[in-house]
């Protein structure tokens, strides 16, 4: 997708500006030229020979370099070009930007240019939040600029927020992206995903829970974001980052699932990958439960919690076009998984076997066997992302079909 695109990549200074490196790597990788302008505050954090040796390619820093100006000018430099992209975009760019300022290299450059720009924000959570920073993110927009991120997460201020930059695969996403519109299949589709636990309170400190990381069920959700569709993920709790381009609703219980999942309703995909506990205590005490010293321990009674694939699959709610649940086995899992399809209504069933000799739960990779009208598939062992990916296109296919 990104073969022989050329990439002009602008490094901000921020201490994020050293995943550049990694991000001029996976373009590399996918056939992309990259040359790179350094900023003087970049250069506090990367240095041009790294950039150099990584790119294959000339690194440009002075916009007053009498040998850069004659062999090529900060003109074409902008225009040669198929997509400019700001890594990091701090505070101080984007408000350079915004005024269009061109008081040095990098903002010259991005001043002149007639071709699509990308930047990813990185900065302090205050300062993206600040009155400033947004009103010149809306400028930016406004004039045609794409924004990938930032995140939520730790940032090298000690302090967690919104402001950190995406990984660099985001970053490539977005790129592939912008330069190949016609890639996004799913543009105008609305996809709803669960993912991750559920945890069923028994007193104020304890639960019932299960081991399952979130990571297939995020990385279903960016999968389906990049390939255009609005995209919102209901996810219990998990440690793992929010996806790019994704709107997040984060719960807690079975209950709260299903409420945040029937009011993203209606939706033309839905994808129920979470770990929904079966089971809540029917009466939850105010207060924790004490061990009693010799007494027996305490017994509880259980009661059903909502099934949530079965209710949006077979309810009087606006069923999704496509409905893809999940069942993890861990005996007999093709004829479980089929009978669950049956029983629960949905379109496709994704199954895997997460006993504990296959190491699925919280690992990277699954094996997945995929159950619809038309058969059965078994697809190989594969990255959690990449089980993503060939699903997001499976359904970007269904739908392409159905149109022919």
């Amino acid at each position: 997708m990104l073969q022989d695109k050329r990439i002009l990549l602008i490094v901000g200074g921020g201490i994020a500006a050293f995943k550049a490196l990694e991000l001029i790597r996976r373009l590399r990788e996918r056939g992309a030229h990259v040359r790179c302008v350094l900023t003087q505050a970049g250069a506090q954090f990367v240095t041009a020979l790294s950039l150099q040796s990584l790119s294959e390619d000339k690194v440009y820093t002075d916009m007053f370099s009498l040998t850069d100006e004659s062999e090529m000018g900060h003109i074409q430099l902008s225009r040669q070009a198929d997509l400019l992209v700001v890594v990091p975009a701090t505070a101080n760019l984007m408000a350079r930007m915004a005024s269009g300022m061109a008081d040095d290299l990098a903002s010259t450059v991005l001043l002149a240019t007639d071709k699509k720009v990308l930047i990813v924000p990185a900065m302090n959570v205050r300062m993206w939040t600040h009155a400033a920073t947004q009103a010149n993110l809306a400028t930016l927009k406004a004039r045609g600029v794409e924004v990938v991120g930032p995140v939520e997460g730790a940032m090298a201020c000690n302090e967690f927020g919104l402001g950190r930059m995406v990984e660099p695969n985001d970053i490539v996403a977005a790129i592939e992206a912008a330069l190949s519109p016609q890639a996004r299949p799913l543009a105008g589709r609305r996809a709803i995903v669960t993912s991750g636990p559920t945890r069923e309170a028994i007193d104020p400190v304890r639960y019932i829970s299960n081991q399952s990381s979130g990571k297939q069920g995020h990385a279903i959700a960016a999968a389906l974001a990049r390939l255009g569709a609005e995209t919102i993920l209901v996810s219990g709790p998990v440690s793992q980052p929010d996806p790019v381009g994704v709107r997040m609703v984060k719960i807690n219980t079975a209950q709260e699932m299903l409420a945040a999942t029937l009011a993203a309703l209606p939706a033309d995909i839905a994808v129920c990958a979470a770990a929904v506990a079966d089971w809540r205590v029917a009466q939850r005490p105010n207060a924790k439960i004490k061990k009693a010293l010799y007494g027996p321990p305490p017994r509880f009674e259980l009661v059903a919690n909502p099934d949530i694939l079965a209710t949006i699959s077979k309810g009087d709610v606006a069923r999704p076009k496509l409905i893809v649940g999940f069942a993890a086995e861990t005996e007999a899992m093709l004829d479980n998984a089929q009978a669950k399809r049956k029983r629960k209504g949905c379109d496709w069933i994704v199954a895997n076997d997460v006993s504990p000799a296959m190491g699925t739960f919280g690992s990277d990779s699954n094996t997945v066997h995929l159950l619809s009208d038309a058969g059965i598939e078994s697809w190989p062992t594969m990255t959690k992302v990449a089980v993503a990916e060939q699903l997001a296109q499976r359904i970007a296919q269904h739908f392409q079909q159905a149109a022919e």
